[in-house]
């Protein structure tokens, strides 16, 4: 993928930033919109991941660490095509899937996890761990 289509999906992924925290009416915005570029170039470019197969057993998994910039996340899961775009508009709604801090276990295919703080290192090689077994 050339720089020209990575900046294109790296401005749909901070418009669905805004669209999402703009319809929850809370979130970090800011947070969200600085890592838009490290989202987009991890799940369009460098990721080994499907959206149609997301659950592959050679997929790439990721350890969010700084679980404010879900919003980020999310947008760019959702252009990846993991989830509808428009889904992006419930985030923080009661009985949404998006909330304020990801969950695995709540969509098929994050293949992230968000360790409780103080554990962000030791969960991320377990689940590196984990993958290689």
């Amino acid at each position: 993928m050339d720089n020209l289509e990575l900046k294109k999906h790296a401005n749909d992924v901070r418009k669905g930033i805004v669209t999402a925290t703009h319809a929850a009416k809370c979130g970090h915005p800011g947070g969200s919109l600085s890592s838009a570029d490290l989202y987009t170039f991890l799940y369009f470019e460098e990721m080994n991941i499907d959206p149609k197969n997301p659950a592959k057993e050679d997929r790439d998994r990721f350890v969010l660490s700084k679980g404010h910039t879900a919003p980020g996340l999310y947008s760019a899961l959702a252009y990846r095509g993991f989830f509808p775009v428009e889904d992006l508009k419930t985030l923080r709604h009661l009985g949404s899937y998006l909330q304020g801090h990801p969950n695995m276990h709540s969509r098929s295919g994050y293949g992230i996890r968000i360790p409780r703080t103080g554990n962000k290192r030791r969960s991320g090689n377990g689940s590196g761990s984990k993958a290689w077994k």
